[in-house]
C-alpha cells in the first residue's frame, strides 16, 4: 500500500505507476534528501513535536541508511514513485511506527523543493570550480603569448593585428561573466522552503530558522506557496548553463577553423582527436565538434523548463515533476564538456608563424595608416579616404602597405613620411594600442593579473560555501 493511500479503495494501475514514477532520475537526491530529513526532525524533536528519542533514532537509522546507499546495499523500488518516498518506505520498515513520525509538518512538495535546491547548489559550487579551471588555463596560455601576434577577424575578414594572449582573454572575459552569473544564481537558489507544507504551511510550531542554519542556507522562503511552486532557480541554472555552452560552443567553433588547412593556426593533440575510418590522413577536432553539438542539448533543457512553468497556475502540480529531468541532463552535459574542454586547450600546439604571416595579409595595418595620416593633421574621414584607395592601389599591384616604395606614398599623400613604415609594422599596431582593454602588452598583462585576482576570489567563495554543504 502507498504511503498516501489512506483515501484510495483501489491500488494504482502498474501502468500509471510506471508513468508516475520519478526513481529512475531523482534517485541521485538520496544525499540532499537524507540530509534535509535529519534536519527536519532534529527540530521536531528539539520544538517537541515528536518525542526526542524517536527523533534520535530516526536521525540514526537515516544515516545509516545513507552509508548503505553509498555502499551499494540499497535497492529502491520504482513502485515506492520517487526517492523521498523510498527512503521514508527504508526507514519504516527498519524501525516500524517511529519512522512514520518523520513526515510529521512536512508535504513532499517542500520536501522536493528543499532536495532540488541542494542539489543545485552542490551543482553550482562543482561547476564554478571547472570553470575556474578552464579560467586558469586561458590565463596561463595567456601569459606564454602576449607576444605571438595574430590577426583579430571582423566578419571572419582580417581587420585589425592583435595577439593570441588578447584573443585569450576575451573567452576569459566571457567565462568570468559566468561565473559571477552563476554566484547570482546560488544566491537565489539558497533560500530554504522547507516548512511551506502542501501550500499554506503547518500548525506545528516548526523553527524553520533553524532547520536553514543547519542547511547552509541563508535565508527561508517568504511565501509558502511560493516557496513549493517556484522553479524560477531551476530556470535561471539551465539558461546559465546554456550561456557557459555559448561561449564554449563559439570557442570550438574558433578551434575548428584553426585546425583546419585553411587557417592552420593550431595542431590538436593526438590525445584529444579522432581519425577518420576510410582517409588516413586526416586528423579531426571531434571534441570541438561535439562541445559545439551539445550545446543544443542545454538549450534544449532550458526551453522544456520554461515550456513546463509557462500556464501553471499556484501552487504546486505534477507537471513539475519535468523539471528535474531537463536540470540533470543540462548540469550533466555541461560537466562532460568543460574538463574535457579544458584538457583540450592545455595541449594545443599553436603555429606562431602562421598566425604572424597571417596577421601581415589582408591589410590588418590600414587603420594604423589612417590614423598616422590624423596624427599629422589630416580629418579622419579625408585619412579613411585616402587609405580606401591606397588599399583599392595595392589590391590591383598585389602588394602590401608596407611594400609601397616613399613615391607612391607620397602619390596618395604629402604629409607621408618614411617613418610611416616603422609606425605601421605590425609590431607597432600592437604596442601602440595600450588603451585599457586594448591588445598591447602592458594591456593585456595587467588583464591577467586582475584575472587571477577574480578566479581566486571566485574559487575560495564556492570553496567556502561547499564546507557548508
Amino acid at each position: 500500500m502507498k504511503l498516501w493511500g489512506g483515501r484510495f479503495e483501489k491500488n494504482t494501475d502498474k501502468s500509471v505507476d510506471d508513468f508516475n514514477s520519478s526513481i529512475r532520475f531523482d534517485s541521485r537526491m538520496y544525499k540532499q534528501d537524507i540530509l534535509g530529513s535529519i534536519a527536519h526532525v532534529r527540530m521536531l524533536g528539539y520544538q517537541g513535536i515528536i518525542d526526542p528519542e524517536d527523533s534520535n533514532l530516526i536521525q540514526n537509522t537515516l544515516l545509516d541508511i545513507l552509508k548503505d546507499i553509498e555502499d551499494g546495499k540499497v535497492e529502491f523500488e520504482p513502485d515506492a514513485e520517487d526517492i523521498h518516498m523510498n527512503i521514508e518506505k527504508i526507514l519504516i520498515s527498519r524501525i516500524g511506527d517511529a519512522g512514520r513520525k518523520l513526515h510529521t509538518g512536512r508535504s513532499r512538495n517542500d520536501q522536493v523543493v528543499l532536495d532540488f535546491r541542494m542539489y543545485v547548489k552542490d551543482e553550482i559550487c562543482n561547476i564554478t570550480q571547472m570553470i575556474c579551471t578552464l579560467s586558469e588555463t586561458l590565463l596561463d596560455l595567456s601569459e606564454s603569448h602576449l607576444d605571438t601576434i595574430m590577426p583579430g577577424y571582423t566578419h571572419l575578414q582580417r581587420a585589425q593585428p592583435v595577439t593570441l594572449a588578447h584573443h585569450m582573454m576575451a573567452y576569459f572575459q566571457m567565462f568570468a561573466r559566468d561565473l559571477d552569473r552563476l554566484a547570482g544564481c546560488y544566491k537565489r537558489t539558497d533560500i530554504m522552503p522547507l516548512g511551506s507544507g502542501a501550500l499554506a504551511g503547518t500548525t506545528y510550531p516548526l523553527d524553520r530558522y533553524m532547520v536553514a542554519k543547519e542547511l547552509g542556507f541563508s535565508q527561508i522562503t517568504e511565501n509558502s506557496m511560493d516557496g513549493v511552486s517556484d522553479r524560477d532557480f531551476a530556470i535561471e541554472l539551465a539558461s546559465c548553463l546554456s550561456i557557459i555552452m555559448m561561449h564554449l560552443s563559439r570557442f570550438s567553433a574558433e578551434l575548428i577553423l584553426w585546425s583546419s588547412g585553411e587557417f592552420d593556426f593550431i595542431e590538436m593533440d593526438d590525445a584529444y582527436s579522432t581519425g577518420s575510418s576510410i582517409m588516413p590522413q586526416k586528423k579531426n577536432p571531434d571534441v570541438a565538434e561535439l562541445v559545439r553539438g551539445k550545446t543544443g542539448r542545454v538549450y534544449g533543457s532550458l526551453i522544456a523548463l520554461l515550456t513546463v512553468m509557462k500556464g501553471l497556475p499556484l501552487a504546486y502540480n505534477k507537471d513539475m515533476q519535468e523539471d528535474k529531468e531537463a536540470v540533470f541532463d543540462a548540469i550533466d552535459t555541461v560537466k562532460m564538456c568543460l574538463p574535457v574542454f579544458t584538457g583540450m586547450l592545455k595541449t594545443i600546439r599553436f603555429k606562431k608563424e602562421n598566425m604572424y604571416k597571417a596577421a601581415g595579409g589582408g591589410f590588418t595595418n590600414a587603420t594604423d595608416m589612417a590614423d598616422y595620416l590624423v596624427k599629422k593633421g589630416m580629418p579622419f574621414r579625408t585619412a579613411h579616404e585616402v587609405i580606401g584607395k591606397m588599399v583599392l592601389y595595392c589590391t590591383h599591384n598585389k602588394k602590401t602597405l608596407e611594400e609601397l616604395t616613399p613615391a607612391e606614398l607620397k602619390s596618395f599623400s604629402e604629409i607621408i613620411g618614411e617613418d610611416v613604415y616603422e609606425y605601421i609594422s605590425l609590431e607597432a599596431c600592437v604596442s601602440g594600442r595600450k588603451v585599457p582593454g586594448g591588445p598591447a602588452r602592458e594591456a593585456v598583462k595587467s588583464s591577467i593579473e586582475k584575472g587571477r585576482a577574480l578566479i581566486k576570489s571566485f574559487s575560495v567563495n564556492m570553496s567556502s560555501k561547499q564546507e557548508l554543504l
